[in-house]
């Protein structure tokens, strides 16, 4: 409840557990559905502070994995050569840092969710720069550039939108016509035109960059709740339904589903975080005991899936690396940072 934005002050939080514990127990998950094929990929991991929470990875083009400790109050940079670890520690207490983002100019942008500002941290000083958010605009989540540089980003808590620029601090907002909407994960057309997921709702979203009017799209089924989605070059969107345990295919276009599949894991296995790498959409499970990387190739609509061999604890979101054979993971619940090679011998295999 905590970690996605419930607000439980720090004293009630022993008897919110134990009533939710008592009235509300544990589900097993269900177990990660192994299956083969030809594709190799191979593991490596590092532990982090006890604690920390890593919620967004982001590979950077220096070889660094970074990431936002949403529990820990930090960004983080971990070396994968050496293993060396370096904390960059917020100004703003409980900022809960969710989404990042790399500046070629050499500085980190973030989203605070809980401390309610859009951050700049510079890679060299560790120097922290917040610009808070207007009245009523709470939850900034997942941030994407544009072509020019300027940052939109969700706003999970307030069913909103917004568009920063990068130079000035200069702030637009726009709310979405379905309240509650709970916007997420956010792609960029060929256009650029941000489209977002509502898990709040069974919708997706388009933004209008120049009138920043909000377009939404209602999904076939009511039980729909996506979180992460990619885009392709002809701008397709495959989203991960994290509610109902679907892989699905959603075309801007005609406005409409065009195809879904059952994720291996079932409807509990709750897939979350998405790429799109050589020809297939990669994404894992987050439900299943342990969360399980997934391979769909999309020439053959055939499935290949991997344990993850830490565990992954939730693995939110994942990044490609910028030589396109590696992808950076976040392993939240277990205090991990993970790298995942596709094709390559090093590291553990699964």
């Amino acid at each position: 409840m905590i970690a996605i934005g419930a607000k439980v002050p720090p004293d009630q939080v022993p008897t919110a557990l134990a009533y939710l514990t008592t009235n509300f127990p544990r589900m097993p998950k269900p177990p990660a559905v192994i299956i083969p094929g030809s594709e190799q990929v191979s593991f490596q991991e590092w532990d982090l502070k006890k604690g920390v929470f890593p919620h967004d990875p982001m590979a950077a083009p220096d070889g660094s994995i970074w990431y936002t400790g949403y529990r820990g109050n930090l960004l983080g940079r971990l070396d994968p050569a050496t293993g060396v670890n370096r904390d960059y520690p917020m100004n703003v207490p409980n900022s809960a840092p969710h989404g990042l983002l790399w500046d070629p100019k050499g500085s980190v942008w973030f989203t605070g969710l809980e401390g309610n500002y859009i951050g700049k941290v510079n890679a060299e000083t560790g120097q922290v720069t917040e610009y808070k958010m207007p009245p009523g605009a709470t939850g900034p989540h997942t941030p994407l550039f544009d072509k020019n540089g300027n940052i939109w980003f969700t706003l999970y808590t307030s069913s909103r939108v917004g568009w920063i620029n990068t130079q000035t601090g200069q702030i637009k907002i726009a709310i979405t016509p379905t309240k509650n909407s709970q916007p997420y994960g956010m792609v960029m057309t060929s256009k650029g035109i941000p489209i977002f997921a509502e898990y709040g709702t069974n919708k997706l979203a388009s933004v209008n960059p120049d009138t920043m009017e909000i377009h939404e799209w209602t999904l076939p089924d009511p039980e729909t709740g996506i979180r992460r989605l990619v885009i392709t070059p002809d701008d397709i969107i495959y989203y991960d339904d994290y509610d109902r345990g679907f892989l699905a295919r959603f075309d801007p276009k005609l406005g409409k589903v065009t195809a879904e599949w059952a994720s291996p894991g079932g409807p509990r296995s709750q897939p979350y975080a998405m790429a799109l790498l050589h020809g297939a959409i990669w994404y894992v499970e987050s439900g299943t005991a342990p969360n399980d990387l997934v391979r769909f190739d999309l020439k053959t609509q055939k499935f290949q899936t991997w344990g993850i061999p830490g565990g992954g604890g939730v693995v939110r979101n994942m990044m490609i690396t910028r030589d396109g054979d590696h992808l950076a993971i976040a392993e939240s619940g277990v205090d991990k940072i993970g790298l995942v090679t596709i094709g390559g011998k090093s590291g553990r295999t699964d």
